[in-house]
């Protein structure tokens, strides 16, 4: 029986429980994309019982930004900002791993063109020599992060972003050979994880996966099951379930404790690598329940923990309730 007190073995890394801080967007980083003192209090703050904390989403180029005062891992001047980060979370006793993103057609920023797969009128559709350079740009970022120290990379493939439009039909209309079947869809993001993985080595390599677009004509939950499978052959550690470009807090789910962790179960059954769910959960006992259950293998929680950082500490104490059970 798995609680949220139970570690886990990942590679050479031990998780100390099951307890995950997921990525959210505070806007404290500077203007330039560099770390701030307040943002890593905000996330010492955090890291004192989770297991895992990854850090919010880092924009791999200045054309991949998504909106000012965003953290960056874009150049080498971010990487001794990021250090000092790191090491405040391993202090802290957490693992750290480090999300990179490309806005791809989210971007916000004034004075550009966003970047996407195909052109909504707004954005410019990539060629397949910029595709290229994006993919680069991705595996230059998770460098920089192993350089300061992270445990590992999240690749954000999720919430509508440049990976997660190439995956769905929504948003990739092209007509290439990076378009139209599922298998075509599937290039881009797996392109991105391999250039990753040549350069991470033996540390983490997580994916933020858009498990549903929630959209007809979008992407579904049994084409994220395909895509799963591709990502641990290529050699993913932990897949991440969120929502495709429905985002992360869907209108329809308002309220729903849980939302995604159907999704995550789905995609659970289709691969061996350990999954995160997420999705508004709110109570110990049913951070718990999914594990004893075998649902998932790691709970991340953020809303619950950026209004309260000591609920990590109560949903912990109350895993021993279970075993009383």
């Amino acid at each position: 029986m798995v609680l949220l007190t139970d570690p886990l073995h990942v590679k050479s890394l031990v998780l100390r429980n099951r307890l995950v801080l997921p990525p959210m967007l505070t806007n404290l980083a500077a203007y330039d994309g560099s770390v701030t003192d307040a943002l890593v209090e905000h996330y010492l703050k955090r890291a004192a019982y989770v297991g895992l904390v990854i850090v919010e989403a880092s924009y791999v180029s200045e054309a991949g930004k998504y909106v000012e005062k965003q953290l960056g891992v874009h150049c080498d001047d971010m990487i001794h900002g990021l250090k000092r980060l790191v090491e405040g979370v391993h202090e802290m006793g957490a693992c750290v791993v480090l999300q990179i993103v490309h806005a791809g057609s989210k971007s916000t920023l004034q004075n550009t063109i966003p970047l996407a797969p195909s052109s909504d009128g707004r954005s410019k559709e990539l060629s397949k020599k910029e595709i290229g350079i994006i993919v680069d740009e991705f595996a230059k970022a998770a460098e920089r992060a192993i350089l300061a120290g992270f445990d590992g990379v999240e690749v954000h493939g999720a919430h509508g972003f440049l990976v997660n439009q190439f995956f769905s039909p929504l948003t990739n209309r092209r007509l290439d050979d990076y378009g139209g079947a599922l298998e075509n869809r599937m290039r881009f993001p797996l392109e991105v994880v391999e250039a990753i993985k040549d350069v991470v080595g033996n540390k983490l390599l997580l994916y933020r996966i858009g498990a549903d677009d929630l959209t007809p004509g979008g992407s579904t939950v049994e084409d994220a099951k395909v895509l799963a499978k591709k990502l641990e052959e290529k050699g993913v550690d932990i897949i991440d379930v969120s929502g495709g470009v429905c985002g992360s807090r869907p209108a329809q789910f308002e309220g729903v404790e849980g939302y995604f962790i159907p999704y995550a179960h789905e995609i659970k059954k289709a691969v061996s690598v350990p999954v995160i769910g997420v999705g508004g959960i709110r109570s110990y006992e049913y951070a718990n329940r999914i594990l004893m259950e075998g649902y998932v293998d790691l709970v991340a929680v953020g809303r619950q923990l950026l209004k309260d950082p000591m609920w990590a500490k109560r949903a912990l104490d109350s895993a021993n309730l279970f075993k009383k059970v």
